[in-house]
């Protein structure tokens, strides 16, 4: 199953890094990008190595997963922060501005290398890039889905970073949805990810104290479909995992359905409560079922 919550914890808080594993979310980012001053990068850089390789051993009980959000390929630091994340053998590196795939492939060779090195399976470490943060790669973020790119692990979005690049003084209209710009960077990224075949995951809330609004917001991402979301807050994270997570009706459903389908081998289209189902209805069910 894909991962619901994405939480990212500053990689220079020895105190939140600590915290972290405790908190319930499916992927723990350690950022040594925007939460990590200038000057205190370096020091991140091996409190992050030294925290992935601490919990490197819960690999096997699939906890969560380990992730490094590293700086953008157009600063001086991507490839120390790159260099000790390696270190300790992460699942997989968040690319933050990425200006298209390219960049993807730029990564994914140094990652080649230093997985060599590091005695990691080859292949092993996932990239997720941020693709949405500047005006130029949100009109090309359909290019990800042109090239091959075995590393690819999910595509996300940042509705902060691009208001800022394009001076945007609000996110959302009056209605409380997005404004039109936001909505089609948002459902570009949703149909670039389903045509990679890779999660699709939704933007952060930053107001980390409006409950309601998070709840709405990670049901509606599910709904139009989203596999997880990102969090900046501790207290961000079970309600995440509970949007995104199936109900027992939903499942109970999607139970039934399969079965219709299993009791009917051929068909094209089965009837259910009086409902025609065909076969997107039973694409539907597999994926709600997940692993199942």
């Amino acid at each position: 199953m894909a991962n619901r919550s994405w939480l990212f914890v500053p990689g220079d808080s020895e105190r939140k890094l600590a915290k972290a594993p405790e908190i319930g979310a499916d992927a723990i980012i350690v950022d040594l990008e925007d939460a990590v001053a200038v000057e205190a990068k370096p020091a991140a850089r091996e409190l992050a190595a030294e925290w992935l390789s601490a919990h490197r051993q819960q690999v096997a009980t699939r906890r969560f997963e380990r992730w490094v959000r590293i700086n953008p390929l157009d600063t001086p630091f991507w490839r120390d922060d790159l260099q000790a994340a390696m270190r300790g053998s992460p699942d997989g590196i968040v690319l933050p501005k990425s200006a298209g795939p390219e960049q993807v492939r730029q990564l994914s060779a140094e990652i080649y290398e230093l997985e060599q090195r590091s005695g990691i399976a080859v292949g092993a470490t996932r990239i997720v890039p941020l693709v949405s943060e500047t005006a130029a790669a949100a009109i090309t973020i359909g290019a990800y889905a042109e090239v091959p790119l075995p590393r690819l692990g999910g595509l996300m979005w940042g509705a902060e970073d691009l208001s800022a690049a394009i001076g945007a003084s609000r996110k959302y209209g009056v209605d409380g949805n997005w404004t039109a710009t936001f909505r089609m960077v948002r459902a570009t990224v949703l149909l670039t990810a389903h045509a990679c075949g890779v999660p699709a995951i939704e933007t952060l809330h930053a107001d980390f104290r409006d409950d309601g609004g998070l709840v709405w917001l990670a049901a509606a991402a599910r709904a139009d479909g989203f596999s997880g979301m990102l969090a900046i807050h501790p207290g961000q994270v079970a309600p995440i995992n509970s949007a995104f997570t199936p109900s027992e009706a939903e499942l109970t459903e999607a139970r039934a359905i399969v079965a219709a389908f299993a009791a009917a081998p051929g068909a094209g289209v089965v009837a259910l409560d009086g409902k025609m189902l065909d076969q997107p209805h039973l694409r539907l069910a597999r994926r709600i079922l997940g692993d199942e």
